[in-house]
């Protein structure tokens, strides 16, 4: 996934992956899996990122979120959580056409809505 994201750079992240990312990093800390030095390595480096252009930052707004509605309801068999419904509102409100996911009902979401998806599971 690494090589990817540097031949697509810049990255296009939904506003929510920075909650996403602080949560992914405490529960990791509290679980063991990393120590206070690390998580804010890791914290100031997806930071840095942002701050460079690496990573985009793309706003949610009402639109994202009524297109991250309609997504549930479209389609019912696929087991899409709010959350990841309000990541491809954002995607199809801002024009990202490709997702690039190691989530495999995210795979399956972009799939449906016929998305392009990179996947790396």
């Amino acid at each position: 996934m690494e090589e990817y994201l540097r031949q697509v750079c810049p990255v296009y992240i939904s506003l929510l992956t920075k909650a996403e990312m602080r949560s992914l990093m405490a529960r990791r800390r509290r679980e063991g899996h990393v120590d206070p030095d690390t998580q804010a390595k890791v914290l100031a480096t997806f930071e840095v990122d942002i701050a460079m252009g690496h990573l985009v930052v793309l706003p949610h707004t009402a639109e994202s979120f009524l297109i991250g509605e309609f997504l549930l309801g479209a389609h019912p068999d696929v087991p899409l959580r709010t959350v990841d419904a309000l990541h491809l509102g954002v995607m199809r409100s801002s024009g990202v056409t490709t997702l690039a996911t190691a989530d495999r009902v995210m795979a399956q979401a972009a799939a449906a809505l016929g998305m392009d998806c990179r996947i790396f599971f």
